[in-house]
């Protein structure tokens, strides 16, 4: 099972991430802050907030994404 060790915000609402089968890419939240819960990150310093859980990345108001999304997504 992939898991994030490591994401960082970015600027523009990109995510730089580190995931445990050693790729590490950045991940555009972009496409999702139109989508129910996920508009709460269009507020920059909340979405600074990430951090690592459950194997994925989430937020404090339990936004999240999981690591085969972001794998999947990742550029």
């Amino acid at each position: 099972m992939i898991k994030v060790n490591n994401v960082e915000a970015k600027d523009n609402y990109v995510l730089l991430v580190n995931l445990s089968n050693g790729k590490k890419g950045l991940f555009d939240v972009k496409p999702y802050l139109e989508k129910g819960i996920f508009t709460e990150l269009k507020d920059e310093n909340y979405f600074r907030s990430v951090r690592t859980g459950f194997g994925g990345i989430i937020w404090p108001h339990e936004q999240d994404f999981s690591a085969d999304t972001i794998e999947y997504e990742m550029k």
